[in-house]
């Protein structure tokens, strides 16, 4: 590569590589390993398409998505971080909602869920004018894009913060959820004897000029997974409080249990940038 390649890009293949024969080496690495690993990979391309992506979700349930996403947040992991891995099922162009609207488009089952959230700079100053992508799996355990029972973009929305930094939303309580296990991250992780859920969340993705794009989960506290994340993605941060309601619901046709989640996010200074989406 010398005199080729950029310096980066040395760096970066230099120690692929190197680490790639220190991997071999470590583990004495058989000829049949090698050939069901290539396999492997292939299959991880087989797998994807534009409704599912299996490299993102490999990545994710070996900890690797999650590991980069500390190096570049929260100090290099020193420090808690308000930043979480994107995962696979994000997409672009989310319905836009307006603040206290609901992102519930089709029938869905669960407690009906009440949020109010605020997002501000690291000095407590509101921040205005953010745009808000929310996204969540119904409490069946699939995203709309999975499920053909939900209609397109059910449970999706996207808002824009007001001058005090709030949005704030409608939606269902969400529950756990097997990552899909019909490819070879599955194969993996029934290899490994790992189990296949993640805990309880939302997730949120915060963009807004002269800030870094805010890429995060909100955690169900009462969640039995929490400490045994499929994909690695809980820290305490990243855990919020969903209260059982109390007195008059805030819409006349809750019948049921219903719950409240207020959660401050916080977006740092820097570039705007939003990540690709994994799937369409």
């Amino acid at each position: 590569m010398a005199g080729r390649a950029t310096r980066r890009t040395r760096e970066v293949a230099e120690a692929f590589v190197r680490h790639m024969h220190a991997f071999a080496r470590e583990v004495r690495l058989t000829e049949a390993e090698f050939e069901y690993g290539i396999d492997f990979l292939n299959r991880i391309g087989q797998a994807t398409h534009d409704l599912h992506n299996e490299a993102i979700l490999f990545s994710d349930v070996i900890g690797f998505s999650t590991l980069v996403c500390l190096l570049n947040n929260g100090n290099a992991g020193a420090t808690e971080t308000a930043s979480a891995l994107l995962g696979p099922f994000w997409r672009m162009n989310s319905p836009c909602v307006a603040n206290g609207g609901s992102i519930v488009r089709s029938p869905t089952p669960g407690p009906a869920l009440f949020a109010d959230c605020r997002i501000t700079d690291p000095t407590g100053r509101p921040l205005a004018g953010v745009e808000v992508d929310v996204w969540q799996a119904s409490p069946v355990g699939l995203y709309e894009n999975q499920d053909p029972g939900q209609c397109d973009m059910n449970l999706r929305g996207k808002f824009t913060t007001d001058a005090d930094g709030r949005f704030s939303f409608r939606s269902v309580k969400p529950a756990g959820y097997p990552v899909p296990t019909d490819g070879p991250s599955g194969d993996l992780l029934r290899a490994q004897g790992r189990h296949p859920f993640r805990p309880a969340h939302l997730h949120f993705l915060g963009f807004k000029e002269g800030y870094k794009t805010l890429v995060t989960q909100v955690f169900v506290d009462d969640d039995e997974r929490l400490e045994s994340d499929v994909v690695f993605g809980v820290t305490a941060h990243l855990v919020g409080n969903y209260r059982p309601g109390k007195g008059t619901p805030p819409a006349p046709d809750v019948t049921g249990p219903w719950y409240r989640l207020d959660y401050d996010f916080v977006m740092e200074p820097g570039a705007a940038k939003l990540p690709r989406p994994p799937i369409k």
